[in-house]
C-alpha cells in the first residue's frame, strides 16, 4: 500500500511551495472527485466540493501533524465528507437521506478502502508514465508495455520488436525500476 508523502506534507505547511501545492492537486484531486462523485454530486458540484476541500486544505495544512501510524487519506475523506455535509445543510437539506446513511457508515468501516487503495494506485501510476515515457527509446517503452502492461509473453515481444529475448528483460526491468523510483520521489 502506498503510503502519504510526509515530505510533500511537510512542504505543504509552507503556503509559499507552489510546487509542493501543484504535486498535491495533482495527486489528490482524482481522489477527491471520486468521493464527491460516491456523495451523490455530479460534474460541477463535485468539482465545486473538490475545490472548498482544497480551499479548507490551504488553511488547515500550514497547522496539520502528520502521523505516519495514522492514514492522512482517512483525514482528508473525513475532510471532505465534513465539507460535503456542511453544504447539505447550508442548501437546507438537513434531513438524513439514504446517501447520507451511506457516507456515515463508510466513515465508520469503509468496505471500498481497496478500491481506493487500488484507484489511488493506479492514478499514480499513470503520473509517472506519463513522466518517463520520454527517458526511453521507442523499443524499450514498447517491451515494457507489452510485457508489463498487457502482460504478452517476453519471447513474443522479442518476435514482435525485432530484439533479444535479454533485451526484453532488460528494457522491462530499467522502466520499472524508473518508475519504482518515480513513484517513491512522488510520495517523499
Amino acid at each position: 500500500m502506498y503510503s502519504t508523502s510526509a515530505t510533500l506534507l511537510q512542504r505543504l505547511r509552507q503556503s509559499d511551495d507552489r510546487v509542493a501545492w501543484n504535486q498535491f492537486v495533482e495527486l489528490y484531486t482524482p481522489l477527491l472527485l471520486f468521493w464527491a462523485r460516491k456523495a451523490g454530486l455530479q460534474g460541477a458540484d463535485a468539482e465545486d466540493l473538490v475545490q472548498e476541500v482544497l480551499l479548507a486544505l490551504l488553511a488547515e495544512l500550514p497547522a496539520f501533524r502528520y502521523d505516519p501510524a495514522k492514514s492522512f487519506r482517512s483525514w482528508l475523506r473525513t475532510v471532505t465528507l465534513n465539507r460535503w455535509r456542511n453544504r447539505r445543510r447550508s442548501a437546507g437539506r438537513d434531513r438524513l437521506t439514504l446517501d447520507q446513511q451511506v457516507l456515515d457508515e463508510q466513515a465508520v468501516a469503509d468496505p471500498l478502502v481497496d478500491f481506493w487503495e487500488t484507484e489511488y494506485r493506479q492514478h499514480l501510476l499513470r503520473i509517472a508514465l506519463d513522466r518517463i515515457q520520454a527517458e526511453f527509446q521507442p523499443a524499450t517503452w514498447q517491451a515494457y508495455l507489452l510485457t508489463a502492461m498487457e502482460g504478452q509473453p517476453v519471447p513474443e515481444v522479442a518476435d514482435q520488436l525485432n530484439l533479444s529475448v535479454g533485451a526484453v528483460y532488460v528494457a522491462r526491468s530499467r522502466v520499472l525500476a524508473r518508475l519504482r523510483e518515480l513513484i517513491e520521489g512522488l510520495l517523499d
